[in-house]
């Protein structure tokens, strides 16, 4: 049997590049050691945003790194996405302490990814599984040891939800809308996999947008200039002045993020007379393109879908990328050709009252997604032989 050892730093600078990417991969930027150092420094997520780093690392018998996850302490539940107010709003008038509580997550980023991040060459068969398990257990023993509330893996694969599942963490499931590239040679045929109907209100959309004077460009990591960026926080500030009063993000993570992800960084830019008037910021993985951030100055007609839906999917269909994750929430994008698809988050609850009440909470929250991702597909804009 293996004898594993769990250990926290409270940086990620506490880990090198190199070995924290050798258990991360290369698939989903949003846990690379890039991603989350510029998340540190540019002072997003840091103890003053309650934000605590924390992130836990697992080494075998011989002390080889095998295994990480980004972890956080936090004392909100702010920037997550997957919605526990009302659990800690039970816990502390039953007279609990629900903060502070450990986050495995990519801060502020909805992006479905791996959270439990092995290292499977380093293992012997079966290994892998025996590692995620032991980080599973080793996460909540940390929440013993520490007198935390709980633990919450968010946004997280599958595989790591089923491990989870299988060490007695409570699961939930949430619904996000996502593009897939059934082959498409263009625009044009996606299109002609619409219904009818759909198709010619796509088109209007697109003609409206395109009618304003308005002229669209993607520009990548390096060619990203301070000015674009300068243009682009405005943009993403102006969003959140509007919806929730407080940006997560500070200015020099979005220079940080171009330094450090290079080509990985895709930002959709809409300019009128040669002055960026909005944008839209991707992040492009091995088989992915995720849509995260975007804003804009001025009231342009149906600006929102052309530059994150549609030139998301053009620039998915031009470099052979498997789909389009379009970020948290928004039916409104099944209309767009965006399917429904489950997402996926474990949590680790330590008071036995709290984790009954959760567990029944999401035994009926599961039932009620299931069913109401299975009603959204109704609503598929695909003709018929291609909804499925």
């Amino acid at each position: 049997m293996t004898a594993w050892a769990l250990t926290l730093h409270d940086s990620i600078r506490g880990l090198s590049p190199e070995a924290w990417d050798a258990c991360a991969g290369d698939d989903n930027p949003f846990v690379s050691h890039a991603f989350l150092s510029a998340i540190e420094d540019s002072g997003s997520a840091t103890p003053r945003t309650g934000w605590l780093p924390r992130h836990a690392a697992l080494h075998d018998g011989q002390g080889c790194l095998v295994a990480v996850a980004p972890t956080y302490l936090k004392a909100h539940s702010y920037g997550e996405y997957v919605f526990d107010h009302g659990w800690a709003r039970a816990f502390e008038a039953a007279g609990g302490a629900y903060y502070p509580k450990l986050q495995v997550a990519s801060p502020f980023s909805p992006v479905p990814g791996p959270r439990l991040l092995v290292r499977p060459e380093l293992l012997a068969p079966g290994g892998a599984s025996s590692a995620r398990d032991a980080l599973a257990d080793g996460l909540a023993q940390v929440c013993r040891e520490l007198e935390l509330s709980s633990c919450h893996v968010t946004f997280c694969t599958e595989q790591d939800y089923d491990a989870l599942g299988k060490r007695g963490w409570l699961q939930r499931l949430g619904v996000q809308y996502h593009w897939h590239n059934d082959g498409y040679a263009c625009f044009d045929d996606f299109l002609s996999r619409l219904a009818s109907r759909k198709r010619k209100v796509l088109k209007r959309e697109r003609r409206d947008a395109n009618a304003c004077g308005l002229t669209f460009r993607a520009v990548r990591g390096g060619d990203i200039s301070e000015a674009l960026w300068d243009a682009f926080f405005e943009f993403y500030q102006s969003t959140i002045d509007r919806k929730w009063g407080s940006a997560y993000l500070t200015r020099e993570f979005f220079s940080l993020l171009s330094a450090r992800l290079g080509d990985s960084v895709v930002l959709m830019i809409a300019d009128h007379d040669g002055k960026p008037v909005a944008g839209a910021l991707n992040l492009l993985g091995r088989d992915a393109l995720y849509g995260r951030n975007w804003g804009c100055v001025g009231e342009w007609p149906f600006l929102h879908f052309e530059l994150c839906y549609y030139r998301a999917i053009e620039f998915a269909i031009e470099n052979g990328i498997s789909r389009v994750e379009a970020g948290a929430q928004g039916d409104h994008k099944i209309q767009r050709g965006y399917v429904p698809s489950f997402t996926h988050s474990a949590h680790w609850i330590e008071n036995q009252g709290l984790r009954n009440a959760v567990a029944e909470f999401l035994d009926h929250e599961r039932m009620a997604m299931i069913g109401e991702a299975e009603a959204l597909r109704e609503f598929s804009p695909y003709k018929q032989e291609d909804a499925g």
